[in-house]
């Protein structure tokens, strides 16, 4: 029967709870267990995939087609197993579920509540997700006295109970302050979010203190004296270099064999390999090479996270650092360019709205120009044939219909429907943005002897999307004869997935989003060709 561990937290958000949660999972799976996680996220939205990055980070996008929280990336980066729908619930997608099931008489009758209603679809919901999984991790999105969490800690509570012993257990992480002036870790702010957790019916098992030092014995024996956590299951999460240090470092305190033994699991042999050959990797790393990402959302570096994270895997597998250099895209005009002359790449990912749109558009025409390796993601395709368009094929009035419908040359445009992964259409209707955008993992045909096919070594590959617009096959003549070709296409629909110029060192720009595939070990085959590029592309 599957296992379940619960993950909670306390003071304040954005402690980790995501990467202690894929860390916990990762030793699990390298334990050799069959594992599962899952994020439940409070807010009413279905789904985060209307949601401004500014607030809420990228969108990461699974391979049957779901938008979801950015943590699922981790999941998957640290897990290597690849999530799904059924990875992250949101409170808008469980009230839908129920207000569906009461409009369809299914209640008889009853007055719909969030007891038992609300409580009982979560805890359904949680073992959709948990399916054949030897132990589940669940993470609880918010902090512990968020009003909108209730529902989750309260379902996650009956859950333990209907369980029943030593098949459940609740790790809260928390914050401990350290404090410069007196040098001192202060515990009231764990005391307190352990009462409050305790005041709605869940006493943590394990309590996973974060902070920027290792806690002693005496921190430990005051934590359980007053949160009634025995000793031995408090655990110090601090500040590490990297997120892929944090399975060693928990790993080092012997976490996963006090879970082990707490949900009486087999004791099986653990092979941490994999993150300390990452750890070797990165020691190794001697050089450095800087990338400007050119967006909108650079203001929060989450905004681009699992970017971010394959830029950083790519790097280690050519035994590189990558600086990453956030530009504004509303920054760049002709006279701004210059300051593109100290990076070695140019990267242009994905968005929507045409903010920032002409800056993006100069900063591919720079990168073409002076033979600096471009890589455009989605939109950063998208833009790159329009520059392209205007300025070599001398289509000068070229856009998308997405920035201007009253365009002549519409090189960019809507098609009248959507597939998703599975293969169902999904009408476009501008007035609902929500579900009405190719996703998921869809294949793509490669042309050989094409950068693409040196890049991937195959002539099929399997990618995710997440866009509304396409290159607009009423154009693709114009191109014909010109440097740029279109090395990719949708296996089924003959949509242009791929572009790359032929009289570049590296320029290619793709229309899915390559980074949600991208782990540790083995990086994703166009950001290391990308990054290798760069490397060699000295300043």
């Amino acid at each position: 029967m599957t296992r379940y561990v619960f993950i909670t937290g306390g003071v304040v958000s954005s402690l980790g709870k995501g990467i202690a949660a894929a860390s916990l999972g990762s030793l699990f799976k390298l334990r050799g267990f069959k594992v599962s996680l899952q994020k439940l996220d409070p807010y009413i939205n279905l789904d985060p995939g209307t949601m401004s990055p500014i607030q809420h980070g990228e969108v990461f996008v699974t391979k049957d087609g779901a938008e979801t929280d950015l943590d699922l990336g981790h999941y998957e980066r640290f897990v290597g197993i690849e999530m799904s729908q059924d990875s992250n619930v949101t409170a808008g997608r469980v009230y839908s579920n129920v207000i569906n099931k009461e409009r369809r008489g299914d209640y008889l009758g009853s007055t719909v509540q969030v007891i038992p209603h609300i409580t009982d679809e979560i805890k359904k919901l949680i073992k959709r997700g948990s399916r054949g999984a030897d132990i589940a991790f669940v993470e609880v999105g918010g902090t512990v006295g968020d009003i909108e969490s209730l529902p989750f800690l309260e379902a996650i509570r009956q859950f333990s109970l209907e369980v029943g012993s030593n098949m459940s257990l609740f790790v809260h992480l928390t914050l401990l302050p350290y404090i410069d002036v007196t040098k001192e870790i202060k515990t009231k702010p764990t005391q307190h979010s352990v009462k409050e957790l305790r005041s709605i019916g869940i006493q943590p098992d394990i309590l996973l203190c974060r902070g920027k030092n290792e806690i002693d014995n005496r921190i430990k024996k005051k934590l359980a004296l007053f949160t009634n956590v025995s000793k031995d299951a408090v655990f110090s999460a601090i500040d590490a270099e990297t997120i892929y240090d944090i399975p060693v470092l928990l790993q080092k305190q012997n976490i996963d064999t006090y879970i082990t033994k707490s949900l009486k699991l087999k004791n099986k042999k653990l092979n941490l390999k994999p993150w300390t050959d990452y750890r070797k990797k990165l020691n190794r790393c001697k050089r450095s090479t800087t990338i400007a990402m050119i967006g909108k959302y650079v203001d929060l570096e989450d905004s681009y996270k699992s970017l971010n994270e394959a830029l950083y895997h790519a790097g280690i597998i050519n035994g590189a650092r990558v600086n990453i250099e956030y530009i504004d895209s509303e920054k760049i005009n002709k006279t701004y360019l210059k300051n593109l002359k100290k990076v070695n790449g140019i990267l242009v990912p994905g968005g929507f709205g045409n903010r920032g749109i002409e800056g993006k558009i100069l900063a591919a025409m720079y990168a073409r120009k002076n033979d600096i390796p471009y890589f455009g993601i989605c939109l950063g395709m998208q833009i790159s044939v329009i520059e392209y368009a205007r300025n070599v094929i001398n289509l000068t009035r070229a856009n998308s219909t997405e920035f201007d419908l009253k365009t002549k040359n519409p090189v960019i445009a809507l098609v009248e429907e959507w597939k998703n992964s599975s293969g169902k259409n999904i009408l476009v209707d501008k007035k609902n943005l929500g579900g009405t955008m190719r996703l998921g993992s869809q294949k793509c045909d490669i042309i050989k002897n094409s950068l693409a096919f040196k890049m991937y070594n195959s002539l099929v590959i399997n990618e995710r999307h997440r866009h509304r617009y396409e290159v607009n096959s009423n154009f693709l003549d114009f191109f014909d004869n010109s440097n740029m070709i279109f090395s990719g296409r949708s296996h089924s629909d003959n949509l242009m997935e791929i572009i790359e110029l032929n009289n570049h060192p590296w320029y290619l720009g793709c229309q899915f989003h390559p980074e949600f595939t991208s782990s540790p070990v083995n990086g994703h085959p166009l950001f290391n060709g990308f990054i290798k590029a760069a490397i060699k592309n000295k300043i």
